[in-house]
């Protein structure tokens, strides 16, 4: 998916609070500034020579997104604080001494500056490399595919179990309350899911470009198997009420109104909201994947989401997973 930082502020969010990729692009940017309270930072002057622009226009960007910038790092040093940084700096980067504001760029600030610089080619070549860097440490977290980055969650492991459990219960309950119908199962499998996250099967599988022979909850995340789960058992149990009350096979027309009234509950909707959010955000962040039902959910991940799934952790329970496959196959069968 081709990105316009530019034009994004998500993407450009993305980036920014994915603290292991900014540690990379730091490293090889090469962008030099002013270490003081163990932090890097650069000063608009400074800014506008690297990217090669005028001073007058990083102050127009700064006033046209300034809680944006303010947002990621950008401050203007004023009274006791500013003084304590002309003591330490001004004589170095030719501040006068009677200067009484000065805006400043820390790291992140200063790459958001250039994600919005539209007019310096320096800034175009800094976007690149930024976007390159995302990419690669995502490939090499994940072997080079992010199909199932979702299970370098730890919570993913526990969640799969239980709900292959809950999976049983629900196809039991259409196989024995409700009437012979090959589809089925299909059938209230796609509804379940649209009624979750606004997607049948099939449509999934075509946004995370799935193989036939993939399993789709092999990729699910462990909120939304979670929410899955939820469904299958209530439903479940709803059939099988349903069946008993009126002490007959259940039509596929008549499961539907269940299904209907069941998720209408007013419980469901902050777990859905939550689900819908999730998956969408982290898809287009981690997978690259846009879910176009789900666009009004995207949401810029958080610095700890990209931990979960990018950090040091996520690299052992890969590792764990890989060395214990067939134990997990025979506690999921066993479950």
């Amino acid at each position: 998916m081709s990105k316009d930082l530019t034009n994004s502020r998500i993407d450009r969010q993305n980036i920014l609070n994915n603290e292991i990729a900014i540690t990379e692009i730091q490293e090889k940017s090469g962008v030099e500034g002013i270490c003081w309270n163990d932090k890097m930072y650069v000063t608009k002057e400074m800014t506008a020579e690297f990217f090669g622009v005028d001073i007058r226009t990083i102050s127009r960007y700064i006033e046209q997104n300034v809680e944006e910038l303010t947002t990621n790092g950008y401050e203007v040093l004023r009274g006791k604080k500013l003084k304590e940084f002309i003591e330490d700096f001004g004589k170095d980067i030719n501040v006068p001494t009677k200067t009484t504001q000065l805006g400043l760029f820390d790291f992140k600030a200063f790459l958001n500056i250039a994600m919005l610089l539209s007019d310096s080619e320096k800034a175009r070549a800094l976007r690149q490399m930024m976007l390159d860097i995302v990419i690669d440490l995502i490939n090499r977290k994940t072997g080079g595919g992010t199909k199932y980055i979702n299970q370098r969650d730890k919570d993913f492991v526990f969640a799969s179990i239980q709900e292959e459990n809950y999976r049983r219960q629900f196809t039991d309950a259409l196989k024995n309350y409700v009437e012979d119908n090959k589809f089925k199962y299909a059938h209230f499998t796609d509804l379940i899911y649209v009624s979750i996250f606004k997607e049948k099967a099939i449509e999934y599988k075509k946004i995370l470009d799935l193989k036939e022979s993939d399993k789709i909850r092999d990729t699910f995340y462990s909120e939304i198997l979670d929410i899955i789960a939820a469904y299958e058992t209530g439903l479940a149990d709803e059939i099988k009420k349903e069946y008993e009350k009126l002490n007959r096979i259940l039509s596929v027309k008549e499961v539907e109104n269940i299904l209907k009234e069941f998720e209408q509950m007013a419980l469901w909707k902050p777990l859905i909201q939550r689900g819908r959010t999730k998956m969408a955000s982290r898809d287009m962040a981690l997978r690259e994947a846009f879910h176009y039902q789900l666009a009004e959910y995207i949401q810029p991940l958080d610095k700890d989401e990209y931990q979960k799934f990018l950090g040091a952790t996520g690299d052992e329970l890969e590792k764990l997973m890989l060395e214990n496959q067939d134990v997990l196959k025979r506690l999921k069968e066993r479950s």
